[in-house]
This record gives structure tokens, C-alpha cells and sequence, in this order.
């Protein structure tokens, strides 16, 4: 149940102007099908060159503040039209702003309101990682590709992380994903057909590899949360002891 204090109010507001914001840039105005059509964005950026830049780092924070939109497309597209160095910059800026609106976003709204964009169902599921503050766990689950890292923001907003920590493990953490597309992107323009889709095979391995294994990956990623948590009760008791002394 939702306590409406000043800040639960507060939440409200700027969650509600966000969300009705992103809706707005999705459907009446169609930014929706940038996200899916390569093509298509290809094209917006050909026609738009000055301010290309802009553009593409703008749809990267949207792809990731509206979780369930793709961003493979957005990716993949920057590789394309800004070769790998360049790809790799802007997707990382723009998808550092966007993991620190979502992860500010459901700090300030709370849990009732992050299950209007999480399924509650997946809230559940991943509980164990809001339980804990270790920045090791959060890492692993934006290093591997499969994990639904746009929506792992919204639940590390909800524990008990560092905003500076948050910053350093999704940054880094979404490197390798950002690295693959950009470079599948990059050697697609350039006809490096070999390298495209070796790059793009080995994503796919990967990929396969994790939804076939996702659950004892998720029973081995609870098991580090567990050992965390055991480590900081010990040192916690360590601590007590000694300034019992």
C-alpha cells in the first residue's frame, strides 16, 4: 500500500510526467519503430547528419528508461553510421544517462510504482539482488548477455546500492554488449562479412547459451548474493566485538 507522504507525492509526479512523456515519443509521434526498423533509423540519421549525434544518444536513454523496448536495433545502427569507436562512445553515453534515470526514477517512486513498468512476477524474482548492495552480483548481470539489464536498473533502484556504485557497474558492465553490437554494426557497413557474422555468431552462442542455463546462472548469482551477505554479518559481528573489548 502507498503512503502518500511529500515525497511518495513527490515520486508520483515526476514518474507520472516521465512516463506520460515516454508514451507520447513512443506512439503518437512513432519513435516506436526506430527501435525496430534499421533501415529506418538508418535513414533518419543520413537525413539528419548535423545533429545525428543527438539523436541517436536521445533514443539510446529512451530504449533503456522505457524497459521493454529493443535496443539491439539502436545498437547495432551505431556501428553502422559512427564506426566502432564512435558507436561505442555515444551508445555508452547514452546508455549511462538512460540506467541513471531509470535507476533515479524508481528511488523516488518506490516499488508500487516500478511494478506499473517491472512485472511484479519479475520484481520477485530477481528480489535478491535489491537485498544487497554487492557490486560484483550487479556487474555479472549487466556483463551477460540475455539478462534484462534495462530492467535490472529499475530493481537496483529499489536496494540499497550507491548511486556512484550503480554508475561504475552498469557502465562497465554493459561495455561487452556494447562492444558486440556496435562492431556487428560496423562490420556490416564495411562489407566485412567474415568478421559480421563471426561476431555475430558468437553473440548468438552466448545468448543460447544463457537462456539455456539461465536458472543455474541465477542459482549461482543467489549464491554470491548469500556469500556477500554472510561476509558482511561476519565482519559486522568482527566489528561489535572488538568495540565490546
Amino acid at each position: 500500500m502507498i503512503k502518500f507522504d511529500r515525497k511518495t507525492i513527490f515520486g508520483l509526479a515526476v514518474f507520472g510526467a516521465v512516463a506520460a512523456g515516454i508514451l507520447y515519443l513512443l506512439f503518437p509521434l512513432g519513435l516506436v519503430k526506430y527501435f525496430i526498423d534499421r533501415r529506418l533509423l538508418t535513414h533518419v540519421f543520413a537525413e539528419h547528419k548535423a545533429n545525428a549525434v543527438f539523436i541517436f544518444i536521445g533514443l539510446q536513454v529512451l530504449q533503456v528508461v522505457a524497459a521493454p523496448v529493443p535496443g539491439e536495433v539502436t545498437g547495432f545502427v551505431g556501428g553502422i553510421f559512427f564506426g566502432t569507436f564512435g558507436g561505442i562512445v555515444y551508445s555508452t553515453i547514452g546508455l549511462t544517462v538512460g540506467s541513471w534515470l531509470a535507476f533515479v526514477l524508481a528511488r523516488m517512486a518506490g516499488r508500487p510504482l516500478v511494478e506499473k513498468i517491472v512485472n511484479p512476477e519479475t520484481i520477485t524474482r530477481y528480489d535478491y539482488v535489491m537485498k544487497h548492495k554487492g557490486m560484483l552480483l550487479a556487474f555479472l548481470m549487466f556483463l551477460i548477455p540475455g539478462f534484462p539489464k534495462d530492467i535490472l536498473c529499475y530493481l537496483l533502484g529499489l536496494g540499497h546500492m550507491r548511486p556512484r556504485d550503480f554508475l561504475v557497474v552498469s557502465t562497465t558492465g554493459r561495455l561487452l554488449g556494447t562492444v558486440l553490437l556496435t562492431m556487428e554494426g560496423s562490420f556490416f557497413r564495411d562489407k566485412r562479412y567474415g568478421a559480421f557474422f563471426t561476431v555475430l555468431g558468437i553473440s548468438i552462442v552466448v545468448i543460447m547459451l544463457v537462456m539455456i542455463y539461465r536458472e543455474n546462472i541465477e542459482r549461482w548469482f543467489r549464491r554470491i548474493q548469500a556469500s556477500q551477505r554472510s561476509k558482511s554479518r561476519a565482519e559486522r559481528t568482527k566489528l561489535k566485538k572488538r568495540e565490546g573489548e
